[in-house]
């Protein structure tokens, strides 16, 4: 009896943890405003999808986390349609020809799920990069409510891995969309 005690205080302590992953202080803020340019150099600004649940994901297409994400990132968006806007955001040393070859790779991609490119500027803004600071780890992304904030923020780690790898981000995205 004790054993099993024990094992739904260890389950407990795990999703409470998870959720704490998401009460980051890079959260509960004005998302910071961008126009990135995607595959085309056609210009993409975040205002544009005001009104929809936007995921803004910070990646790198040599991320093996990323990749997985990615697939999931797709789901979620052919399962959404147009409730939701999936915006990835290419770190350096990624270019063009990186992405295509990430893009050909992972499979078919809808306007839905942008593939836009930074130099650094916006993902240092999104996840607060100081000197005390520096480091920008990958998969990272933010969920923006319609209104256009910054409600929840994921970086990768063992406690979430349902949340990039299987339906968890499902329940993150039903919190924030309107009625």
């Amino acid at each position: 009896m004790q054993f099993r005690q024990h094992i739904i205080i260890f389950l407990f302590f795990l999703s409470f943890m998870g959720t704490l992953n998401a009460a980051s202080d890079l959260s509960n803020r004005r998302a910071p405003g961008f126009a990135l340019p995607d595959l085309y150099v056609q210009y993409h600004d975040l205002y544009k999808y005001r009104g929809k649940v936007v995921i803004v994901n910070v990646m790198q297409t040599t991320c093996p986390h990323c990749k997985s994400f990615s697939k999931n990132l797709k789901r979620v968006a052919d399962k959404y349609g147009a409730k939701i806007q999936v915006i990835n955001i290419v770190l350096p040393p990624d270019t063009q020809q990186s992405v295509r070859e990430y893009m050909n790779h992972m499979g078919s991609y809808t306007s839905r799920q942008l593939f836009l490119f930074d130099c650094g500027q916006v993902s240092a803004s999104y996840l607060r990069v100081t000197p005390e600071n520096p480091g920008i780890d990958t998969p990272h992304f933010f969920v923006i409510d319609p209104l256009g904030w910054i409600q929840d923020d994921y970086g990768y780690n063992a406690l979430n891995d349902n949340i990039f790898t299987g339906e968890g981000l499902d329940e993150i995205i039903n919190r924030y969309l309107p009625n």
